[in-house]
C-alpha cells in the first residue's frame, strides 16, 4: 500500500498497519479468547435488548453483510434487524442479493434517500472532491446507527475495520470500536451539514446525519467490528460462504477483470467500478492494489504475482461504465475527462502520452521501500 492513500499509518520500519495486523493475526492474537469476548458481548446484547432486537446490521446483500447477518444469528444467537440503504440506480443483481438475504429469515428495514438529492450530490461531489460516491457513504453508514437509536437496539455489528485491512488507522483506529467508522477520510465526522447548499437544506438530509456518539452511548448502544473477533473473516472466505447461501455476482463482462471473487464485491452499484478508477488517478492505487495486498498477507499470492495483476488492472474501468456514470451525473464523457485532467489526475504520478492516454510514472512494487519489505519478509518473497 502506498503512502499516497489518505490516513495510512506506517511503523518505524515502513510497514503499514494492515501488514502488522496480518502478522499479529497469525502469531500473537488469541482468537479463542476473542471469540469468548464476542459471545460475552452477544450475551450482554440479549440482556439489554429492551424486549426487541438484539443487534442492528447494515446490509447491502453482498458477501460481507450476508456473512455478518448469518453469523450474528446462527453463531451468536442474536435477534437481528437488518438496515439497508437502497442505492439510487441499484443493479438487478444487487436487488436479487438483497432479497436473497431477507429470504433467509430476517426482518429488514430499507431506507431510500431522495433520488433527486442523491443525484445532485453525486455530481457536486465529483466536482468538489473528485469522489462521486462520497455523499452516498453518509446514509450508507448513518442509517444503521439511526435505526439502532430509533429502535433502542443495544448492539451494532459492522464488518471490517478498514484501518486494519487497508492500513488507514489514522482515521479508523486499531480496535473493535465501530463508532470510529464516521472518522474516516470519506465521512469526516458524518455531518449532513457538509452537503447543505445549491438549494439543498438540512431538512433534506436527515438520512445523511450520523447520530451523535454521546447520544448513542447514553442510550446504551455499543458498535463493534465483527472482523476484530472472527479469525476466518476475509473477502474470499465471506464470498465462498455467501455463495453457498445464494449470493450472485456480476454476470456482465466486467467481472472477468475483477479477480476470482471480485465479481462478488460491491455488486449493487456501477459506481463501485467507476470511482476506483478516479481514485487510481488521484492516489496511484485502487481496488487491485488493495485486493492483492490482502492476498499477499493471507499467503494466497506472491508479491510478484500481485505486481503483475496490479500493473494490468488497477484503475481499469471500461468505456461502458464510464459513459453510464457520466450520464447519471448529467455530464459528457469529454467533460468528465476534462475535469479529471484539470483537477484530479495527480501529475506527480501520471503523465499523458502523445495519444492522450495517462500513464503512470511509477512502477508498482518497485517504487517502494525495499528495505522495509525485506524487514517484514525476512528477505524472502514468502507466502507470508
Amino acid at each position: 500500500m502506498p503512502d499516497t492513500r489518505p490516513n495510512m499509518e506506517f511503523n518505524e520500519s515502513g510497514i503499514c498497519t494492515a501488514c502488522v495486523f496480518a502478522k499479529q493475526s497469525r502469531t500473537e492474537i488469541d482468537w479463542e479468547a476473542r471469540k469468548k469476548d464476542l459471545h460475552a458481548i452477544a450475551q450482554w446484547a440479549r440482556e439489554n435488548n429492551h424486549g426487541g432486537y438484539d443487534c442492528a446490521i447494515g446490509v447491502s446483500g453482498g458477501k460481507d453483510s450476508t456473512f455478518q447477518a448469518l453469523y450474528a444469528r446462527d453463531e451468536l444467537g442474536l435477534n437481528c434487524l437488518l438496515a439497508n440503504c437502497y442505492p439510487d440506480g441499484i443493479t438487478e443483481v444487487g436487488k436479487r442479493n438483497l432479497q436473497n438475504l431477507a429470504s433467509h429469515g430476517f426482518d429488514m428495514v430499507s431506507w431510500r434517500p431522495n433520488p433527486k438529492i442523491w443525484r445532485a450530490l453525486t455530481r457536486r461531489s465529483f466536482y468538489e472532491y473528485g469522489n462521486p460516491v462520497k455523499p452516498s457513504e453518509y446514509p450508507l453508514f448513518a442509517i444503521t446507527y439511526q435505526t439502532a437509536l430509533a429502535y433502542r437496539i443495544p448492539l451494532i455489528i459492522q464488518g471490517e475495520n478498514p484501518g486494519l485491512t487497508l492500513g488507514t488507522t489514522k482515521g479508523y483506529g486499531k480496535d473493535d470500536n465501530a463508532f470510529n467508522i464516521a472518522m474516516g477520510n470519506t465521512l469526516r465526522g458524518g455531518n449532513a451539514s457538509d452537503w447543505v447548499g445549491d438549494g439543498i437544506e438540512l431538512k433534506n438530509l436527515l438520512l445523511y446525519q450520523f447520530p451523535d456518539k454521546e447520544d448513542m452511548e447514553k442510550a446504551g448502544i455499543r458498535a463493534i467490528y465483527l472482523q476484530f473477533y472472527v479469525k476466518e473473516w476475509s473477502p474470499d472466505h465471506n464470498a465462498e460462504f455467501s455463495i453457498r447461501h445464494g449470493l450472485r455476482g456480476r454476470e456482465d463482462h466486467m467481472w472477468q477483470r475483477l479477480g476470482k471473487y471480485g465479481r462478488y464485491g460491491s455488486v449493487d452499484s456501477d459506481f463501485q467500478l467507476f470511482n476506483p478508477m478516479i481514485k487510481y488517478y488521484k492516489f496511484g492505487e485502487s481496488r487491485w492494489t488493495e485486493y492483492c495486498s490482502k492476498k499477499i498477507r493471507s499467503g494466497e499470492m506472491t508479491r510478484e504475482e500481485a505486481i503483475q495483476l496490479v500493473k494490468k488492472w488497477d484503475g481499469y474501468c471500461d468505456e461502458e461504465h464510464i459513459k453510464k456514470c457520466c450520464d447519471y451525473m448529467e455530464i459528457t464523457v469529454e467533460e468528465f475527462w476534462r475535469e479529471m485532467e484539470e483537477k484530479w489526475i495527480n501529475k506527480e504520478l501520471f503523465e499523458k502520452d502523445k495519444k492522450g492516454k495517462w500513464l503512470p510514472l511509477f512502477t508498482p512494487g518497485v517504487d517502494s521501500d525495499e528495505d522495509a519489505v525485506a524487514a517484514y519478509t525476512g528477505g524472502r518473497d514468502e507466502r507470508v
